[in-house]
Formats: C-alpha cells, sequence, structure tokens
C-alpha cells in the first residue's frame, strides 16, 4: 500500500545545538543567514526559503556531545547556489573569517561542484552549484 504523500518541499529543519548563543553568533553574525525568530532557547534563520529552527540543550542533552555524521540521521545539510563563482566568493569570505572548510570540491556522484564547512557543533553543511549549473 503506498502512502504518496504530496508535499511543497521542506517546510523547516530543526537541528540542536549544546550551545545556542555560540550557534546564533555562528549562524547569524559569521554566516549572516536571516533572522527569522527568536524565543527561549530557540531561533529560526532562513536558508532561501527554508527556515532552520536551532534549539539550545535540553536537560536529556548529553553533556559534551558533538554532532557525528556516521550515525544513523542526518549526515549533512546541502545548499545550493547559483554558480561557481558565488561558491569562490563564499569559499574566500570562509577564510577570511576564520571558518575551516575543504575549498572548492568536485563531488564525482553528482558532478557537481561544492564546498562543506561545519557549524561549531560539527554539523555538516555543504554548498555547491546546482546540478544544472557546474
Amino acid at each position: 500500500m503506498s502512502v504518496a504523500i504530496t508535499t511543497t518541499g521542506i517546510h523547516h529543519l530543526a537541528l540542536r545545538s549544546s550551545d545556542l548563543a555560540r550557534s546564533r553568533r555562528f549562524y547569524i553574525e559569521l554566516l549572516e543567514f536571516p533572522l527569522a525568530l527568536e524565543g527561549p532557547n530557540i531561533f529560526l534563520f532562513l536558508v532561501g526559503d527554508t527556515a532552520v529552527e536551532m534549539r539550545g540543550p535540553e536537560s536529556l542533552t548529553p553533556a559534551h556531545e558533538v554532532f557525528n555524521p556516521f550515525r544513523a540521521g542526518l549526515d549533512r545539510i546541502a545548499i545550493a547556489c547559483a554558480d561557481e563563482q558565488e561558491l569562490a566568493r563564499v569559499v574566500a569570505a570562509m577564510s577570511r573569517a576564520e571558518i575551516a572548510h575543504t575549498g572548492i570540491r568536485t563531488d564525482p556522484a553528482l558532478d557537481r561542484r561544492y564546498v562543506a564547512f561545519e557549524d561549531p557543533d560539527r554539523i555538516g553543511w555543504e554548498l555547491g552549484c546546482t546540478l544544472d549549473q557546474h
């Protein structure tokens, strides 16, 4: 039996931070994603048309835990840019801001150029050219 969900896309992604103030500085001040909403132990920022919800630690959050892309669940978040000029601009800006990154690489499976980086909790992100732009 098929479920056949009809959707217009992802409404929002929800992430957990070990230090909400540190995550806010990284996403809002350093990467300059637009802040959409802020409240106690939560803020939302926009990545294009998608909201990303960042929540701070809760009582059940293990102390000193960091993201591990090899566990079942989220591996990384991949976002798109329009072209290689924007990709190169972001890589240069990340270098100036001392954000560790991979430099521009080519994904052999998808045949697209990208840069990978991590947030302060080691959540993996990629910025890459759309599949029809490389």
